[in-house]
């Protein structure tokens, strides 16, 4: 798994939990659905500023959604035997 899936599991996981759709929180954000989908199963990575966009769509702070990030991205390589 490779840093952009990381951040498109988190932001569905975040996402879902507030038990918004796609369609809403793109609307949040200000950008197409499509976006949203193609972070979310990993074809895209967002930008910083896109990331900022995302959160405030979400209602987090960037941070805890970068923690949550890093979070996830240690469990990875914890769980593949490797350390980073």
């Amino acid at each position: 798994m490779i840093i952009k899936q990381i951040i498109g599991k988190t932001l569905k996981a975040i996402r879902i939990k507030q038990s918004l759709s796609q369609e809403d929180l793109a609307h949040e954000c200000g950008v197409d659905r499509s976006y949203i989908s193609m972070i979310e199963v990993g074809r895209n990575e967002p930008s910083v500023s896109k990331i900022f966009d995302l959160c405030r769509g979400l209602n987090i702070k960037p941070s805890e959604f970068i923690k949550l990030v890093e979070v996830e991205y240690q469990r990875f390589f914890q769980s593949n035997g490797e350390s980073k």
